[in-house]
């Protein structure tokens, strides 16, 4: 029996000898196999297809870590990450080295930035309503400290009561630049010896799944240190989305609360485009004295590289080609004329694209063109050659014509309820061009267009005398009642009703600075009042009547190219007169999606640096 026992025993402790030998010869070729891996770090394929955009909503979440996070290259790299952060340590990391590279890569660029405000009144009916309004048109400069440079008079008593205290805390030369530097969080302080992070969630804006925090400063780090909620994708770990305000606020300034929208304008990086603020509370008793919403919009961010890329642009010339087309031929005195009309248009709107007042040519300009050219073939009027449509990116409700080209400001095509009402606005500008009401024509010596950016409307404008605007609103009306719009001409009419309610409240709105407004200084109507006489009564109550849309309701803008679209929108149902917003100021909710251009980031980062030239 003990030679059994003995027997067996011998073969358990052999067994657990070779079990022992092959795990450690499996664990060593692991190691070997990867061996910068860690329990904390390692991940598998799956895992990460897992952590892709576009997985499911089950994915796993990084996981909250008392841990030491791993360090972030005190480089900044502007290249997004390479793999998934695992923990909420390493997703705070990296979006504030994001945001850092945001910083750096913008200090080149000088975006053109514009603020329209509504101070705002409580009104029974309609609830709080717009009674008095202000706009801003400048451009920033990025660089180390924050500057700005007017295009329009400065509304002085209105930023010194507002935006007090701005140019001392911020470093802004111009105070209606307040609302700019809602651009970011912290400009110099954001990390996490300045402020606090909490996770809250994940929620998807758009198509963009994001990681979101609570952002709160650190006691006895300063005044002026953002306070809020701030959304981070989840694939490159870069903010999207700010809401917040600035605490403690010093005695000399206000600070307003903001909600600001980022886009993936370009590869690599998400551009603020877009900045709500609003302030106020009419509920009962309130003792507030600032009530006010306000939109602010940035664009123009690559005007200067794409100046720099037509200037080195090769022409090349094929000397075997030969123009036969008509316009080889010498011109009639007539077509000389108009010829040299076009030509002064050319220029001019050339100089307004290159300061980033006008959008490139487009989808939304053949919409405008379609409808012109519905005015002109059912009047069977037939002119020397082709009449032309551009989007001036402007708030401002104006039109004008620079040779024969029609230009109408972005904000009067957002607010425009119908294509009826459309044509009205480019039946007038027209009837101008038909009736040889021509402005400009100085312009067709390009010399005339050497002047600043800033100086653009000291330079420009197209206003016609009385008795050419007269004619041009009778000729106007002619063209409209011949066309396929004469059996919907009530709701233009009824637009121009609600711009004449509206008028005095919103002078800055309906003032125009370039061309020509629909009212007077005092905001009374005075471009085509027949058609408002003959349009039915304005009723604000009554919900089937959709005189003009709020602002922002048509036009879409690429804030990195200046490219504009028509906003695709499913119809909404409105249940109360308060839903109605005419010509008001509305909060930002873009859908968020991801550039669909595949480049190297490095590359992109490099473009976006340019070394400068000697």
């Amino acid at each position: 029996m003990k030679s059994i026992a003995a027997v067996l025993l011998l073969r358990i402790w052999r067994w657990v000898i070779t079990a022992s030998l092959l795990l450690t010869l499996s664990a060593n070729a692991q190691q070997s196999a990867n061996p910068s891996s860690s329990p904390a770090t390692a991940q598998t394929p799956e895992s990460v297809a897992q952590s892709s955009p576009a997985s499911s909503r089950g994915q796993p979440e990084p996981q909250p870590s008392n841990a030491a996070p791993q360090p972030v290259a005190a480089s900044a790299s502007t290249e997004p990450a390479s793999a998934p952060s695992t923990t909420m340590d390493q997703v705070v990391d990296r979006a504030i080295e994001r945001e850092h590279a945001l910083m750096e890569m913008l200090k080149t660029r000088t975006p053109l930035v514009e603020t329209y405000l509504q101070n705002l009144k409580f009104d029974p009916q309609v609830g709080p309503a717009p009674v008095q309004d202000h706009y801003f048109l400048g451009r920033m400069d990025l660089g180390e400290s924050v500057d700005r440079r007017d295009y329009l008079s400065k509304d002085t008593s209105f930023e010194s009561h507002l935006l007090g205290g701005f140019t001392r805390l911020y470093k802004l030369e111009y105070k209606p630049m307040g609302f700019s530097w809602m651009i970011y969080a912290d400009r110099h302080d954001f990390n996490r010896q300045t402020y606090d992070f909490k996770y809250v969630h994940r929620e998807f804006l758009g198509d963009v799944r994001c990681i979101v925090f609570d952002v709160s400063a650190k006691q006895g780090t300063g005044n002026g240190r953002f306070r809020g909620r701030i959304w981070i994708e989840d694939q490159d770990y870069n903010i999207v989305r700010l809401n917040g305000f600035y605490e403690p606020r010093p005695h000399n300034a206000y600070f307003f609360h903001m909600d600001s929208w980022r886009l993936n304008l370009i590869p690599g990086y998400w551009v603020p485009a877009y900045i709500y603020s609003e302030e106020g509370d009419f509920s009962y008793r309130s003792k507030d004295n600032i009530t006010f919403k306000a939109q602010t919009r940035l664009w123009g961010y690559d005007l200067q590289k794409g100046a720099q890329n037509s200037e080195l642009t090769q022409v090349l010339v094929d000397s075997t080609v030969k123009d036969e087309s008509p316009e080889t031929q010498d011109a009639s005195p007539l077509q000389a004329q108009w010829r040299w009309q076009q030509q002064a248009g050319d220029n001019v709107i050339e100089r307004l694209q290159n300061a980033g007042l006008v959008a490139p040519e487009g989808e939304v300009d053949k919409v405008l063109e379609t409808v012109v050219n519905n005015l002109l073939t059912t009047n069977n009027i037939e002119l020397p050659g082709p009449v032309h449509a551009r989007v001036m990116l402007t708030l401002p409700l104006e039109t004008f014509s620079a040779g024969n080209t029609i230009v109408v400001s972005r904000g009067l095509v957002d607010v425009l309820p119908d294509e009826a009402s459309l044509a009205m606005v480019l039946a007038r500008e027209l009837a101008h061009i038909v009736l040889g009401h021509n402005l400009g024509s100085k312009y067709a010596f390009y010399v005339r267009m050497l002047f600043s950016d800033e100086s653009t409307y000291q330079n420009l404008g197209f206003r016609h005398v009385p008795e050419e605007e007269a004619a041009a609103d009778k000729k106007a009306i002619e063209l409209l009642k011949n066309s396929p719009y004469a059996q919907k001409l009530n709701t233009p009419g009824l637009f121009l009703r609600e711009v004449a309610a509206r008028g005095p409240a919103l002078s800055a709105l309906l003032t125009p600075h370039l061309g020509t407004g629909f009212t007077d200084r005092k905001g009374a109507i005075n471009r085509m009042v027949v058609l408002m006489n003959s349009a039915p009564a304005l009723d604000p109550n009554k919900l089937d009547q959709i005189a003009a849309l709020p602002l922002g309701g048509r036009v879409k803008l690429n804030a990195w190219d200046d490219r504009v679209e028509l906003i695709k929108t499913m119809p909404v149902t409105i249940s109360s007169a308060h839903y109605k917003m005419p010509l008001e100021v509305t909060p930002f909710f873009p859908r968020l999606t991801r550039s669909r251009a595949v480049v190297n980031p490095t590359a992109t980062a490099n473009a976006a640096n340019p070394t400068p030239n000697n």
